[in-house]
């Protein structure tokens, strides 16, 4: 089997890269435009793909807001690119979506299932859920995984929210991070695994998948900071006192029965995965 990861240099990439082996085509930016079809089904065939792991996104959430063309080229026009060929050479897709596609419901407590109805708040989050709507109506067939708060090594070195703090918290006595957004972070490493599982059991529709438990990013940044042995104060902030341009969820958090009913399988608790991240087996 002949598995194309797109977004091979990312976080998620990165981990599947390294977990599948001999296994993975590494597709990068410079190898695929996904928001062109003819380099799609050029990069695919040449690939020889059976499994496509869609893994690229603009993830540039305030950003977005101003530039929503091009959040929507990449996390709606192109899944539904990758889904289109998919679909046409009988390959199966796994598209990567995200926990931002809910965040209507302020007084929401109860984790989310997949048959909650969806409320995007921001530009980037309806992006992603017209990802979903695109990928499904070009490939019934596919299997989309929503995940959540992701981190973990890249090609590219580029950072995450653990390595931001783990920074700031050399850099500075104090750092102020958000306490009213609720949600659950997820090792990159054990959401690959996740999703590898879900392709052996050939699993088809959408999927929540993260780590297990759920906090607040205020209440993971003293937990980094406990793990790393590092005194700095963390002042907890609302999102409005943050001020971001684009809106967050309030609760975010997953509900992951379905993924756990259908491989077996349940993952780490997300303090357990931050301790091994932190202490460097990722």
């Amino acid at each position: 089997m002949r598995i194309a990861i797109v977004g091979a240099h990312g976080q998620l990439g990165t981990a599947l890269v390294s977990q599948l082996g001999d296994a993975a085509v590494p597709l990068t930016r410079a190898d695929v435009d996904i928001t062109n079809a003819e380099s799609v089904a050029a990069a695919l065939v040449s690939a020889e793909a059976d499994v496509v792991i869609n893994t690229a996104a603009w993830n540039f959430v305030d950003r977005a807001e101003d530039e929503p063309g091009q959040a929507f080229a990449v996390n709606a026009i192109g899944p539904r690119n990758l889904a289109a060929w998919c679909c046409a050479n009988d390959a199966r897709l796994v598209h990567v979506s995200s926990d931002y596609v809910f965040g209507l419901d302020d007084a929401r407590v109860a984790p989310y299932r997949e048959s909650d109805l969806p409320g995007p708040v921001s530009v980037y989050a309806a992006s992603k859920l017209a990802g979903e709507h695109l990928v499904a109506a070009a490939c019934a067939e596919s299997c989309i995984v929503r995940t959540c708060g992701l981190y973990g090594r890249t090609e590219s070195g580029k950072g995450n929210f653990v390595d931001t703090m783990l920074r700031l918290g050399r850099e500075r006595e104090e750092v102020r991070v958000v306490s009213d957004q609720h949600c659950t972070p997820t090792s990159a490493q054990d959401l690959a695994a996740a999703i590898i599982r879900l392709i052996h059991a050939d699993c088809r529709g959408l999927f929540h998948v993260t780590n297990s438990g759920g906090t607040t990013w205020h209440e993971m940044a003293v937990e980094i900071f406990r793990i790393a042995g590092l005194d700095t104060a963390v002042r907890a902030i609302t999102t409005a006192e943050y001020g971001a341009p684009a809106r967050r969820p309030a609760y975010s958090v997953l509900d992951t029965t379905k993924y756990q009913q259908a491989t077996g399988h349940a993952l780490p608790d997300w303090k357990d995965a931050l301790a091994r991240y932190l202490a460097g087996h990722e």
